[in-house]
Formats: C-alpha cells, sequence, structure tokens
C-alpha cells in the first residue's frame, strides 16, 4: 500500500506503516470520531427498532435518533435482561434480548440520568438536544417470568370509551413498566356475536345479551347478562377493528395477549330457546345471571368450538386463555370439578394445542378440584390481591403446584384516592421469592387505573432488582419526579410516605380511605361505598403538611407536568382530610343536640365541597367531563348513540345498577370519582338536601327520609352539557383553596 493510500480500521494488525501512513490514519480516525459525536445526535445512527422507535418519537419528538438500542437474541427460556452504557459517540445505549426489556432499560436511563419519569399523568418529555451520559453502566435481569397485567373490571372502570391514541399510549405505558402478559378482553362483544348467531340464538336477543361498554367486565365474568345494553349499531364491529389494531401492537413488543376462553358462558335463556341443558342461572347482587353449560355435558364442547373459532379468525390464536368459571358465585352442586376443569383445558388446546389457562385466584376461586387433573404447567394461577390478601402460602395445592403471579390489586371501582401499602407490598414479594418456588411473576390487577402512579412505579422496579431497599427507591422517585431534587418536595413525600401509603399489613379495606363529600349523607359518615371498609390508619395532619410543603416549592417546580398534577392530587387529599374532620364536628353537635353548632359545620362542609369542585376544574383529568366526552366521542356524530354512551358512563360512576342491585346489591357509589361537575350537581346537592331536612326537623324524633337514589337517577338520565376543558391556574387554585380550607378547619 503506498503513502497516498487512505488507511481503514482493521488493515493495521496485517501490514507494517510508516509514520506518514499512521499520521494519515490518526488524522482520519479524528475526523471520523468528530462527525460521529456532532452529526448521529443531529441525524441520527442506527435507528432504533419498530415499535420501539414510535414509542420513543411520542415520548419526545427526535428521542429514537439520540439513544442507541440493540436487541440479542437469546434462548427462548431466559429470562429478560437489558444493559445499560454508552455508546461510541457517547450516545445512551441499550441492549436487551427482548423489546420489553430494551423500553424498561430505557425508562431507567430517562429516570437515574436524565431525571425524568414517565407514568400516566405525564407520558412525555422535554429532552435536551443532546442527552445526559448515562450515570452508571449496570446489567440487570429480570426476576419475573411473567410480568401481568390489567383487571376485567379496568376495562370497564377505565377503559370503556378509548380510542386507538389513548390505547397506544397505555401499550407505551405497558412497555415502558415491563409488562409483557397483558390481559385483553376488548372486543369481545364481536365473538359472541358471532357465537350465538351461529347457535341460532335469535339475532335480535344477541345485542341484548351483551352488557354496554361500562359494564362490559361483569358480563365477561358471568355476572350479570345485557345491563345497559344494547350498545349504538355498529359498536361491536369498532371494538372488533379497535381490539385487533391494539393485539396487533401487543404482539410486535412481544407481549402475550391474554384472551378471554371460554368457560361455559350462555344467555340465561338458552336452555327454552336453544335447547341446550342449563341450570337456574341465578342472581349476582339483584342481576340475573347468565347461564352454564356443565363442562362434562357434550353441549360444552360444540359451543367452546365455535367460541374459539369466532375469536381466533378475528383475533388469531392467544398461548393463554383468561377462564374463571364459577366467578363470585355459582352453583357447582353435583357438577365433577375434576372432569369440568379437564373439559374446560381440552376445549382450549384444541384450538390451540399447548395453550396455557390462567385463573384470576379470588375468593374461592380457582376450585382445587376443578386443577386437579391438570398437568402443573397447563395453569398459571392469578394470586389477585397478594398486596392485600395474599392466599399463595394459604393454598398449597394450588399455589405450589401450578406458576403463580403475586398481584397488586390495590384500586377499586376507579376511586380517586391516595392510598397504598408501600412497605406491605414489598415485604411481601420478598416472601414470596424466599419461600415459593413455583413463583414465576408480578401483577397489577387494578380496577382502575390513572390514579396513585408511584404504587406502579414500585411494583414493576421490583423485580429487576437484585436487593430492594423502598427507602432508597423513594429517596430516588422523590427526587427525580419533577426533574431534580427540592427539599420541600422530598419533605412532601416523606409525610406522605408515613400516612396515606403506610396502610398496615393486617389491614383489608378495599382502597383508598373514600372522600366524605361523596358520601350518602347522614349525621355520622364513615365510607362511601358500601364495600370500602376502610380504617382511620393516618393523620390527615401529614397530607395537610404535605400538600403545604409541596405548594412552597412551586416557584422552582411549577413548570413540571408531574409536579401540576402532584399538586392539586394532593390538595385534593388534603381537602378530603379537612371534610372528614369538619364531618365529625357536625356529627358530634348532632349528639349533642347542638342546633347551631350543627349549622354552623354543615354550612364549613358545603364550602369544602365548593372549594374542592373548583380546585378539580384546574385539570382535565379531573373533570367529569372528560370521562362523559370520551363516551360521546365513540358515536362519531351520532347524537343519539352519543346519549347512549353518556347515560352509561354516568351510570356507571353513580348508581352503577337499577334500584334494586343499587340499594340491595349495595353497588351504588361503588365507582365513586372525585371529579369537577358531579360535585357541584350530585354530592353537593345531595347533602344541602339532608341538612336542610336535618335542620327542620330538628326537634322531632324521626330521621329525615330522602330517595338518594332518585336524584342520582335524575342525574344519570340528565342532559347537562360538562366540558373537558380545564378552569384556571392549578397551583394558585390550590394555594388559595388549601389556605381557605385551613382556616374553616381552625373556626
Amino acid at each position: 500500500m503506498g503513502t497516498d493510500t487512505e488507511i481503514m480500521p482493521g488493515s493495521l494488525s496485517r501490514q507494517s506503516l510508516s509514520i506518514n501512513e499512521i499520521t494519515k490514519f490518526i488524522i482520519h480516525y479524528m475526523r471520523l470520531s468528530f462527525l460521529l459525536a456532532v452529526l448521529v445526535p443531529l441525524f441520527g445512527g442506527a435507528a432504533a427498532p419498530e415499535p420501539m422507535r414510535s414509542m420513543m418519537e411520542r415520548v419526545s419528538p427526535g428521542l429514537s435518533d439520540k439513544v442507541e438500542v440493540e436487541i440479542t437474541a437469546s434462548g427462548k427460556d431466559s429470562p429478560d435482561w437489558y444493559e445499560l452504557s454508552s455508546s461510541v459517540d457517547n450516545r445512551p445505549l441499550i441492549r436487551s434480548n427482548t423489546m420489553v426489556g430494551a423500553a424498561v432499560g430505557l425508562r431507567r436511563y430517562l429516570r437515574d440520568s436524565a431525571g425524568v419519569q414517565l407514568t400516566w399523568d405525564d407520558m412525555e418529555a422535554a429532552l435536551p438536544r443532546r442527552l445526559p451520559a448515562v450515570r452508571k453502566a449496570e446489567r440487570r435481569v429480570c426476576r419475573a417470568r411473567m410480568r401481568y397485567y390489567l383487571n376485567y373490571c379496568t376495562y370497564s372502570y377505565s377503559m370503556a370509551y378509548w380510542d386507538w391514541d389513548r390505547w397506544e399510549r397505555e401499550i407505551d405505558w405497558m412497555a415502558l413498566h415491563g409488562v409483557n402478559m397483558p390481559l385483553m378482553a376488548e372486543g369481545m362483544g364481536q365473538v359472541w356475536r358471532g357465537t350465538l348467531l351461529r347457535l341460532g340464538y335469535p339475532a335480535e336477543r344477541v345485542d341484548s345479551f351483551i352488557a354496554g361498554p361500562a359494564f362490559q367486565a361483569w358480563w365477561l365474568m358471568n355476572n350479570l347478562e345485557g345491563w345497559d345494553g344494547p350498545a349504538p349499531a355498529g359498536h361491536h364491529e369498532r371494538q372488533a377493528d379497535l381490539a385487533r389494531r391494539i393485539i396487533g401492537r401487543m404482539r410486535e413488543w412481544g407481549m402475550e395477549p391474554v384472551l378471554p376462553g371460554y368457560g361455559g358462558m350462555v344467555p340465561h335463556d338458552a336452555g327454552e330457546i336453544l335447547g341446550i341443558p342449563v341450570g337456574d342461572p341465578g342472581l349476582w347482587l339483584g342481576f340475573v345471571r347468565p347461564a352454564a353449560i356443565e363442562p362434562t355435558d357434550s353441549a360444552f364442547a360444540r359451543v367452546a368450538d365455535i367460541y374459539y373459532e369466532e375469536q381466533t379468525r378475528l383475533y388469531g390464536k392467544a398461548s393463554y386463555y383468561s377462564v374463571d368459571p364459577f366467578h363470585e358465585g355459582g352453583d357447582t352442586g353435583g357438577m365433577d370439578l375434576e372432569k369440568c376443569g379437564e373439559a374446560i383445558m381440552d376445549a382450549m388446546r384444541r384450538t390451540s394445542p399447548g395453550a396455557v389457562w390462567v385463573a384470576q385466584g379470588w375468593q374461592a376461586n380457582p376450585r382445587t378440584e376443578m386443577l386437579r387433573g391438570l398437568s402443573p404447567e397447563s395453569v398459571v394461577v392469578l394470586d389477585l390481591q397478594a398486596e392485600n390478601q395474599p392466599v399463595w402460602h394459604k393454598r398449597p395445592e394450588i399455589y405450589s403446584r401450578h406458576p403463580w403471579v403475586f398481584c397488586m390489586l390495590h384500586n377499586f371501582g376507579g376511586n380517586e384516592g391516595l392510598f397504598g401499602k408501600m412497605e406491605a407490598m414489598a415485604d411481601g414479594y420478598r416472601r414470596a421469592l424466599a419461600e415459593s418456588p413455583a413463583l414465576a411473576g408480578v401483577g397489577m390487577t387494578m380496577e382502575g387505573i390513572e390514579t396513585n402512579p408511584i404504587m406502579y412505579e414500585l411494583l414493576s422496579y421490583m423485580p429487576w432488582e437484585e436487593e430492594f431497599d423502598l427507602g432508597g427507591w423513594l429517596k430516588n422517585f422523590a427526587e427525580t419526579r419533577y426533574g431534580r431534587p427540592h427539599p420541600a418536595a422530598t419533605r412532601a413525600w416523606e409525610l406522605l410516605a408515613r400516612s396515606v401509603y403506610a396502610c398496615p399489613a393486617d389491614s383489608v379495606q378495599q382502597g383508598t380511605r373514600e372522600s366524605l363529600m361523596m358520601a350518602r349523607p347522614c349525621d355520622n359518615p364513615r365510607q362511601v361505598s358500601a364495600w370500602s371498609n376502610s380504617r382511620d390508619y393516618y393523620a390527615g395532619e401529614d397530607v395537610v403538611a404535605a400538600a403545604g410543603a409541596l405548594l412552597s416549592a412551586a416557584p422552582e417546580l411549577g413548570d413540571n407536568g408531574h409536579f401540576i398534577y402532584d399538586v392539586v392530587d394532593l390538595t385534593r387529599q388534603a381537602l378530603d382530610e379537612i371534610a372528614r374532620k369538619t364531618a365529625a364536628r357536625f356529627g358530634e353537635a348532632s349528639a349533642r343536640g347542638d342546633k347551631e353548632a350543627y349549622r354552623a359545620a354543615s354550612a364549613r362542609f358545603l364550602r369544602l365541597i365548593e372549594l374542592q369542585d373548583s380546585l378539580l376544574g384546574t385539570m382535565s383529568r379531573f373533570r367529569v367531563g372528560a370521562w362523559l366526552e370520551q363516551a360521546r366521542s365513540r358515536a362519531g356524530g351520532d347524537e343519539a348513540a352519543a346519549a347512549v354512551y353518556e347515560r352509561g358512563a354516568r351510570r356507571q360512576i353513580t348508581t352503577w345498577g337499577p334500584r334494586v342491585p343499587a340499594e340491595n346489591g349495595r353497588l351504588r357509589d361503588y365507582s365513586n370519582r372525585e371529579w369537577s361537575g358531579i360535585l357541584r350537581d350530585v354530592y353537593a346537592p345531595r347533602w344541602k338536601a339532608w341538612f336542610e331536612a336535618r335542620l327542620s326537623s330538628w326537634d322531632s324524633d324521626s330521621v329525615p327520609r330522602l330517595d338518594f337514589f332518585a336524584m342520582d337517577d335524575a342525574w344519570v338520565n340528565s342532559h347537562a352539557r360538562y366540558t373537558a376543558a380545564p378552569c384556571g391556574n392549578p397551583i394558585e387554585v390550590a394555594r388559595g383553596v388549601l389556605a381557605e380550607a385551613v382556616a374553616l378547619m381552625g373556626e
């Protein structure tokens, strides 16, 4: 090679070079390094694989050009892992053996090196033109082979009216939080329409069997049929199209969608109309349940095969199917449960050989006898509420024999409110890791989402840690939540960690200690939902102090999206704590017969509801109009259809059912939402009517009897329009309402 020939990397080991050649090589290398350092961040190097690239662009435009991602093939049974380091041009480099693992690595990099959290309240980030260097090179291996996500209830309480854009953001969230096994219950109406029509069930009855969008979860779980239906024309076809798109994206990420399997459900009149042998379906909290074919009957296999054919035609085969016969009741008398379990598995595997049955561990399910004849690896059991009422250590015949998943249920009904069992959950997971060789993963099985992001950040991080230090993690969370640390913000989270997020391990309450502003009026309100069973496990003063501490950091942190959300959410909780103390005062006044003290306390309570409504009105996230507009948007401009969707959305968060299930079945207010608009137009009028009736009958021995169901039902069927558009500056309004509420508490 002559002295004028450029030297390329790789040739040095094969030739003897002159000084000129070496000099040329050095100059060439320096030029190349400079170009890489300058141009690659601007114009991009190797593109991240899809769909990770598009997810990164939704998080922050240009992000996919600033981060290098490598997916390395590994064995089928290898655990997920990721590595963080720097590329040759000092860009963040993420290596993983799975796409989801790489997304978790990206989330870790953004949190620890860039001071960015991606949670439901803000899935976008303003990042610099050149990203910070990786703070610490590391490799992490996930201890959870399965990372399950969603509950049937989530599909109604949170997802009933989602469009593709919202679903796309949620799948991004799933990937970033390590989910690889999501429940996929969207689009099942079309599966059932095809199944029943092929069986000869009358077309006019098919849509009346399927519940409306806000109640499909309990239809799919065999609790009720037809309630709030039929859906508007074309609904099921549109949802099937949406479901195909969702499933396609999940599979692009390498996730394994869990599809609803067949457990025997048929309409309650299937015996009469189709001649299928079924028993008395019975009732669920006042609703007529669907009937069930006994799995050992020959009709079961025929119906199951049609069901799976229809489902596969629409969405393809799955590796996992969710089946929960006898959910929350159901008559098993006289059944050979072992043969029933075998028949359910046989039907599933005729469609998808090797498929695995996913069973919810809830109340008496799964029945021990039903799984007895099945091989251990053919079933995965979800300990659905392991952070609160674990059963894995109480039922070794199930949880030692089959792989199982440690799940956090946490939220009931989509209720707003700060709540968590941080230490109890962390300790419970550590114990399960140490004592149960059958533990296969973790799961998030909340009934409603978009609340308490800290709890979901915590659970999704734990499986990726060899040794988990809750105190250190919490400190990191507080310091990275708003892009930079602030002592007042850290103090706020310390106060929350020892109060609302320190629910004791022995408590079995169902979610947050609800706001008494939404309680059925009486002189001694304790809870909102009849199922709440909450207790006073923390000092409300800590929450009020935390709100004040966080607000004091507004001059430095007020431009951060997470900060604004947390200020509103935390101030909301502080007002709830003050309202609880105010309610105690009018209760005490009632007990001692002090009418004037009762009048004064009740006036302060009503004022607190007004303040809360104005605070929550500053964010779309906390406006009932956002929920109702989302419902109406599914109609595509058809006003009659929009009214149907809106009525279901209103009903779910108030009466839930007709009078008998609402009152006798105790379903009313189960899905209470502390939102602007409904506070003003439902809860405030209820309380005002109660206080007026109580004061007017003060000297009487009788207790006012008001028809609260009728009041709520009138709102369900009303047509007043609500908007999602926020009103007011969140921080300024929060500062004002907190100051006034504290003053009211002191009066």
